[in-house]
């Protein structure tokens, strides 16, 4: 018996101690590109360990460049949601041979054993030579052969800036496996995860173009010969090999264009930032303004979050829009100065949400699009000292939208399976950023900013759940929060308080409402008519406390709010024909959906 129960202990502290593991892989690929067909051809040798655990018996990698061809499973959610995705610009039932895109994997073994695969589009499922048992690593090896597709989303060739080449998510990934299993989703547009490891690629292309690349270059010396032989030769033949070394990113993603002009600028902590763009007059000055604001920005992101851990970024103008990779971002160049300088805040403030925590996008996307969204925010208004008095009021803006819509669906939704891209952005985008927001309204700015600080520096590299968030969250705070991410992420539950009067001869009786679903605390600004002011703060049950003041102004902390009774009454010791004017929330933190009935102003109905 004894023996049985430390059998069953050990396995159980196993199971508990290893449940965030970590997958680990490690990519060495070549890849030579035909720039005239947009064809290319490659080979990956890949290290993969299994660090669960489970015994593997089964593998998936991503394909997703097999997206772009009419009849794909992302043509057809195209054409069968509710509402246009205007994210896509081009219908990919129309494209032609040229224009479509496809990755192919050739003679894939697992050891030198070949393996039997099943190719499901833009995941191929690999059945193992042999189990893949914990602790354990195994080395594949195969070849893959891929068209470019034009730009359509994020990547391809042709971009309407006149990008050549916007390479991401161009060659045989492999798919996390974690706690919640295998994430293998059919690519149909939205988000990614990965596996964290190191890339060492090489890249084969004409002498003509420029790379620009995820990772550290390794053969610098070698190409600024080649470079000066292309910007000498009368003749663009030739080709040249790119090496480039990634440690410890899930993704690598590059670009190449003939007429980029390269700039580096000295960024915080010994980064190394790496600014591409195309040598069109029309930008160069926006370009070269924006590199110190980069500058600038990062070091808020390293003081509001947590240090950037590699040694280099690059901004590099490529694909449509913005969107972020590992060590660099792909954006748009041609605009306003303004618009150059948020896209770029908001793709580098996904290297610490997504390439250094890299929460699962497709379960949880707005932990990192919102989040995102609220640091760079308030990092673009600090830099471009626009001195905002609010400067979220966009965010909030766009959540009330969505909540009014009729169409909300919860933010716990699989970002592949909201029926409306409206939806799905306003999820993401507002309502994450409005949960920071929300979140310095529930427990402090400065909690608020200590949880991001402790959230990132212990979960970096892990991959943590909405949960792991919210349990440092009530560490740093002292308060219960769980009935706030149920509500928030998990429900569509809205809030609306309301006041319904405001009378009394001798004392006064405010009376409240709750007529929305979801709880929260109140802060009651109470102005009156000789001048002075109080403030009231009424708790809720459900937070098992109540926040530090974040006032000058002292304020009356109330008796709680029982969340079960929509009504409350707050006593004041003198009478009504006293108050000028009383105010729900006076910050504009508290996503109230109806703010007309916040605010009693005396002779008013």
């Amino acid at each position: 018996m004894k023996k049985l129960f430390f059998s069953l202990f050990f396995s159980f502290s196993l199971l508990s101690t290893a449940q965030y593991w970590q997958q680990a892989v490690d990519y060495t690929i070549t890849v030579e590109m035909d720039v005239e067909t947009a064809q290319y051809k490659g080979a990956e040798t890949i290290v993969y360990t299994n660090n669960s655990p489970e015994t593997l018996k089964k593998v998936f990698f991503h394909q997703y460049f097999n997206a772009f061809q009419p009849g794909s499973e992302m043509a057809i959610r195209l054409k069968n949601s509710a509402d246009k995705n205007g994210r896509f610009k081009v219908n990919i039932d129309s494209l032609s041979k040229e224009q479509q895109g496809y990755l192919r994997v050739n003679n894939l073994k697992q050891d030198g054993q070949a393996v039997q695969t099943v190719d499901a589009e833009t995941i191929l499922e690999v059945s193992l030579a042999k189990p893949l048992l914990p602790g354990e690593s195994t080395t594949f090896t195969l070849d893959f052969e891929g068209q470019v597709p034009d730009v359509i989303r994020r990547a391809g060739k042709n971009s309407s800036e006149g990008i050549a080449f916007s390479m991401a998510q161009w060659y045989p990934k492999m798919a996390e496996y974690d706690l919640e299993g295998w994430n293998a989703d059919p690519y149909t547009g939205r988000e990614f995860h990965g596996v964290w490891g190191n890339f060492d690629v090489k890249i084969t292309l004409d002498k003509a173009f420029t790379v620009a690349a995820s990772g550290y270059l390794q053969n610098a010396d070698d190409i600024g010969r080649g470079y000066s032989d292309r910007k000498k030769a009368k003749s663009k033949k030739g080709k040249i090999t790119w090496h480039y070394y990634a440690p410890n990113v899930h993704d690598f993603t590059w670009a190449a264009d003939p007429d980029y002009i390269h700039d580096t600028y000295a960024g915080p902590n010994d980064v190394s930032l790496h600014f591409f763009y195309k040598n069109n007059p029309d930008i160069i000055e926006n370009w070269k303004k924006l590199q110190p604001l980069t500058a600038e920005i990062m070091a808020f992101f390293n003081e509001k979050i947590g240090p950037y851990p590699y040694k280099q970024y690059s901004v590099v103008h490529g694909g449509d829009g913005g969107m972020e990779y590992a060590m660099l971002t792909l954006i748009t160049g041609n605009r306003k100065f303004g618009s150059l300088v948020g896209v770029t805040a908001h793709e580098l403030a996904h290297s610490w949400f997504q390439h250094i925590l890299a929460t699962n996008e497709t379960k949880h996307e707005w932990m990192d699009e919102g989040f995102t969204s609220f640091i760079s925010t308030l990092a673009v208004d600090k830099v471009l000292e626009k001195n905002q008095e609010f400067p979220l009021a966009g965010s909030y803006r766009g959540y009330y939208s969505l909540a009014n819509s009729g169409v909300e669906m919860p933010q716990s939704t699989n970002a592949n399976r909201y029926e409306h891209n409206f939806a799905y952005e306003r999820a993401a985008y507002s309502k994450g950023a409005v949960f920071l927001g929300q979140l310095a309204y529930l427990i402090g700015k400065e909690k608020m900013y200590e949880t991001l600080q402790t959230y990132y520096d212990e979960w970096k590299f892990k991959h943590p759940l909405p949960n792991d968030f919210r349990r440092i969250a009530e560490r740093v705070s002292g308060l219960q929060l769980q009935w706030y991410l149920t509500d928030w992420t998990q429900t569509t539950n809205t809030i609306d308080y309301a006041i319904e009067s405001v009378s009394g001869d001798e004392k006064t009786t405010i009376s409240l409402k709750r007529k929305g679903l979801m709880p929260m605390p109140l802060e009651i600004l109470v102005q009156y008519k000789d001048g002075s002011s109080s403030f009231h703060y009424i708790p809720i049950s459900l937070l098992r406390g109540e926040k530090e003041n974040p006032y000058e102004m002292e304020w009356k902390v109330e008796k709680d709010w029982v969340w079960a009774s929509p009504d409350y009454a707050l006593t004041l010791d003198l009478p009504a024909k006293e108050i000028e004017a009383v105010v729900i929330d006076p910050s504009n933190l508290m996503a109230d959906i109806d703010k007309s009935n916040n605010y009693y102003v005396s002779g008013e109905e």
